[in-house]
């Protein structure tokens, strides 16, 4: 029988363009975490903010950033979700990373770039989703933008987990926290929602609303919004199965391509 795990979400301000100041903040709170949980969610681009000057803050897969996730999941027995800049092969992208404690790493390039910011002008899109076998719980992780796309979303009963970290401005936080309940009723799973909160420095406010969501629809996290707070769950395997298989859904689902990958 496959276990329960515990996934902490980390609802946090994020400094702007200073990696170490983040990497310090961070730290601290994955040292907090230590032997009380399995998996800590961070937000996208935590070392930066939501930043179009990928040129000077992009970093190689070998980077400190990279080596700082490496190096705190192994030191505090956790894995570890969070989105970097990284160049690869002259190409820039917003590079989900998923680093585990015994240092496999598993990435995905972010699918949908948020045009309204121009960020498909400054990084590459992604063309492969990814998929993480963790303790025997299936994770799908994505990046903020992808949240507004279902079919990219859709559980084919390959995943038991749907990850969005974010920055997600709170003028559009309706729409954030109505999509991660859609997307976990529509596809039987947990979804986690992390987003950052504070100001950046093109006066964008972030309230976080981070949350995670069960396969019913319902939040099962109590952060409040505008919070520096980091919260701890327990998620139930059981519970999921047991709902999969008294309510399956999923044996009526439409089959279907994505021809452009």
């Amino acid at each position: 029988m496959i276990k329960n795990i515990k996934v902490s979400i980390v609802q946090t301000s994020l400094f702007w363009e200073d990696v170490d100041k983040n990497i310090s903040n961070i730290l601290s709170i994955i040292k907090s975490l230590k032997n009380k949980t399995d998996l800590v969610v961070l937000p996208e681009m935590f070392t930066t903010g939501f930043s179009m000057n990928s040129k000077k803050l992009a970093e190689t897969i070998n980077g400190k950033s990279v080596k700082f996730m490496k190096e705190t999941a192994k030191q505090n027995n956790v894995s570890i979700i969070g989105s970097l800049i990284i160049k690869e092969n002259n190409n820039y992208y917003n590079k989900l990373l998923f680093v585990n404690s015994n240092g496999d790493i598993f990435d995905y390039n972010k699918r949908h770039l948020f045009r309204m910011a121009n960020e498909h002008k400054f990084y590459s899109q992604g063309n492969k989703d990814l998929i993480v076998d963790f303790n025997g719980w299936q994770i799908k992780p994505l990046v903020c933008y992808d949240l507004r796309f279902p079919v990219w979303s859709r559980n084919k009963q390959n995943y038991d987990i749907l990850v969005y970290i974010a920055n997600w401005p709170e003028r559009r936080s309706y729409a954030w926290k109505t999509l991660l309940r859609a997307r976990a009723i529509e596809n039987q799973s947990y979804v986690i929602g992390v987003n950052r909160v504070g100001t950046d420095q093109n006066n964008v406010i972030y309230s976080g609303d981070s949350a995670v969501i069960n396969p019913f629809g319902e939040e099962i996290t109590g952060i409040k919004p505008h919070d520096n707070k980091t919260q701890t769950v327990e998620l139930s395997y059981k519970a999921l199965s047991d709902f999969r298989q008294s309510f399956p859904v999923a044996k009526d689902a439409d089959n279907f391509k994505i021809l452009d990958l």
